[in-house]
């Protein structure tokens, strides 16, 4: 890069452009959720690692989508947090690429971790007799360290074809944290290869899974159907449509913002989107997997039960 261009050091986040008092209305708002989800989260994971009983395969992958899901939430919340109560916008260059190399680990983390969840409830309804053979530690090990190497190989790659582009104009990014493709608008060089590598990745990691899950929750269903009794069948039923519910939401939006063609209205949208990854999908899972589990209530019951004791004696 030549001539008299200069570095951009650092971005300013555009947000939502609302009103002062809408957006102090939206920080205790935003705060709330925030607030709600890590405890629900935490407390999740503390009764996972503190419950002999939830030593189990499900709970194993349940408790890595709860450190994905505050770790998702903390990489940017706090920042649109203090962006909604403060007029200095501003972000450096190196804490922003961070923030999109986070944002995308996570998310493809989250992607694979759902594509393992769905396929030990397939075990677990489609082959109960083999479900401790199949389902080991050792499998149930590499399927979560592979989701997270997967994840973070996969974030590392679009932030170097990031990092390789000029940054010399324009510096608003037009979203309230360091999205990718918001990114990439302001770059003064060709990004057709980032956004072939984000397609490409995307139908990798988006629509093969997504079939994957698909595929697994027909052959539960099927199995479902089969089963004699009404009560394990509407347990079973019940358990797996919430599940799926999930993982409909967050594929299909994903593909939304990734896969669908770019337009001004889209950008809007991809904000209030992106809300749901960031706020609202962090809080919906432990309120969908964990705590309408009676395992978990049960649990949680126990915990609190001897913490009773213990303060008496």
């Amino acid at each position: 890069m030549g001539g008299n261009w200069s570095w951009v050091t650092e971005f300013v986040l555009l947000g939502f452009q609302l009103s002062a008092e809408t957006e102090v209305l939206l920080f205790w708002v935003f705060s709330l959720l925030y607030t709600c989800s890590l405890l629900a989260n935490g407390m999740i994971f503390a009764l996972i690692c503190l419950d002999q009983r939830l030593h189990t395969p499900m709970y194993f992958f349940l408790s890595h989508l709860a450190i994905i899901d505050m770790s998702f939430a903390s990489n940017n919340v706090p920042k649109m947090l203090a962006n909604l109560v403060t007029q200095n916008r501003a972000i450096s260059f190196v804490p922003c690429v961070m923030q999109t190399f986070l944002y995308i680990a996570f998310a493809l983390t989250e992607c694979l971790i759902l594509v393992a969840m769905s396929y030990d409830r397939y075990v677990a309804i489609c082959h109960p007799l083999q479900y401790t053979v199949i389902m080991s530690w050792s499998v149930c090990t590499v399927l979560a360290a592979t989701s997270w190497l997967c994840g973070f190989v996969l974030a590392l790659i679009h932030v170097i074809l990031l990092l390789r582009l000029p940054f010399c104009g324009p510096r608003e990014v037009n979203h309230f944290f360091c999205e990718l493709l918001s990114v990439l608008e302001l770059a003064c060089a060709d990004t057709w290869l980032n956004e072939a590598v984000i397609f490409a990745a995307s139908v990798f990691i988006l629509v093969g899974p997504l079939c994957l899950v698909l595929v697994s929750y027909t052959s539960i269903l099927w199995t479902i159907l089969k089963i004699q009794s009404g009560e394990g069948r509407r347990k079973a039923f019940s358990t797996c449509s919430s599940h799926l519910c999930v993982v409909g939401f967050f594929f299909g939006i994903a593909m939304v913002i990734y896969m669908v063609p770019e337009s001004n209205q889209k950008k809007e949208q991809e904000k209030i989107l992106s809300l749901f990854y960031n706020l609202f999908n962090p809080l919906l899972n432990p309120l969908i997997y964990s705590l309408r589990n009676a395992q978990v209530k049960d649990a949680l019951g126990r915990v609190l039960q001897k913490r009773g004791n213990i303060s008496k004696e």
